[in-house]
């Protein structure tokens, strides 16, 4: 049997990040139950960086976070990072909450005329005001998480996928039993995403809460004017939509609470975003040429949870980062090998 430091159960971003960070000073397993790696949130992700977007928590991370995305050192293809400015647009009786939005986070208001000169598909009797972050991003979040994967095996790391931990037992550390071959641990991390609580209870551990929530996304082209070429989302997060070829990603942002799995789009959650979207732009969205959803898993708390168990030992949580794990990856998994280094 295989020991090492450090067993990461998870292969989306979360897990791939903590793994590459650890394995500078540690020897460490990545095991995904699936036969590939990052076939649910990670690979269905709108795949942004935007500052401004989250609770306090989740904003500082996301800062973090930026020194790294810009500048990774890791083997990746071409840039991480590029510019997709952010705009936020509140329809009738939303200018206090752009305000809200524009006082806490820092980002620039701007009236309805100088938003609709960066997005001119805004109607201009719906739009009563917005908000600029000029600082957004999109992120190549395959590129990023395919980095990590090569940087973790560079530094000694080991991936194991079709990998599904059906038990554990703790002596002098822990033996986890997989569908494969079992492996032999130190430290435990639980980077499963919607299925954490599961994990955890295989070792003992009493549940945080997790709950996952599907969001789904669709592609759609415009039949009336173009859109602007930022990422343009209704200040109550009702609806987000960004240019994605010659259509628009777009999403109805739901946040419905269901068992961890393989959630399919929510039609009604569809037909609602495209008429609120038709409602507040000319873009005239008429047919969805494909749609998808995943799964972001929140903690209680609406903040990410990276910490050890406060019971068992030997076992770290490292969940509920919600929609905003690709954002604050590379933040959250430095300020996790250093807490977990003692640091």
């Amino acid at each position: 049997m295989d020991s090492f430091d450090v067993v990461v159960i998870g292969g989306g971003m979360a897990g791939a990040s903590i793994a590459y960070e650890l394995a500078a000073d540690r020897t460490v397993c990545l095991l995904e139950a699936e036969p590939g790696l990052a076939r649910h949130t990670t690979g269905r992700s709108a795949a942004t960086w935007v500052g401004s977007y989250g609770p306090p928590v989740v904003r500082a991370l996301t800062a973090a976070s930026r020194p790294f995305l810009d500048d990774p050192p890791l083997d990746v293809d071409g840039p991480v990072l590029e510019p997709l400015p952010c705009l936020y647009v509140g329809g009738p009786r939303s200018a206090s909450a752009v305000r809200e939005l524009a006082a806490t986070t820092g980002i620039e208001v701007l009236s309805a005329d100088e938003a609709r000169t960066l997005n001119p598909a805004l109607r201009e009797d719906w739009l009563e005001l917005a908000a600029y972050d000029a600082t957004s991003m999109s992120v190549d979040v395959h590129g990023l998480h395919q980095g990590y994967v090569r940087g973790l095996r560079k530094r000694g790391g080991v991936v194991r996928t079709g990998s599904r931990v059906v038990g554990a037992t703790r002596l002098d550390g822990w033996t986890l039993e997989t569908t494969r071959e079992p492996v032999a641990a130190r430290l435990v991390i639980d980077a499963a995403g919607a299925w954490g609580d599961e994990v955890a209870a295989l070792f003992g551990c009493a549940p945080v809460g997790l709950q996952p929530c599907r969001r789904t996304v669709f592609l759609s082209a415009p039949t009336g004017d173009a859109a602007g070429p930022g990422f343009t989302l209704e200040v109550g997060q009702r609806w987000y939509f960004k240019p994605e070829g010659e259509a628009l990603l777009c999403s109805p942002a739901d946040r419905t609470e269901q068992p961890p799995g393989d959630p399919r789009p929510d039609e009604l959650e569809i037909a609602r975003a495209l008429d609120e979207i038709n409602e507040a732009t000319t873009l005239g969205l008429k047919s969805v040429r494909t749609a998808w959803a995943g799964q972001r898993t929140f903690a209680p708390s609406g903040e990410p949870v990276a910490r050890f168990d406060e019971a068992v030992e030997g076992f770290f949580w490292y969940v509920g980062q919600g929609g905003y794990g690709i954002q604050l990856a590379a933040g959250l998994a430095q300020e996790s090998a250093a807490l977990i280094r003692g640091r």
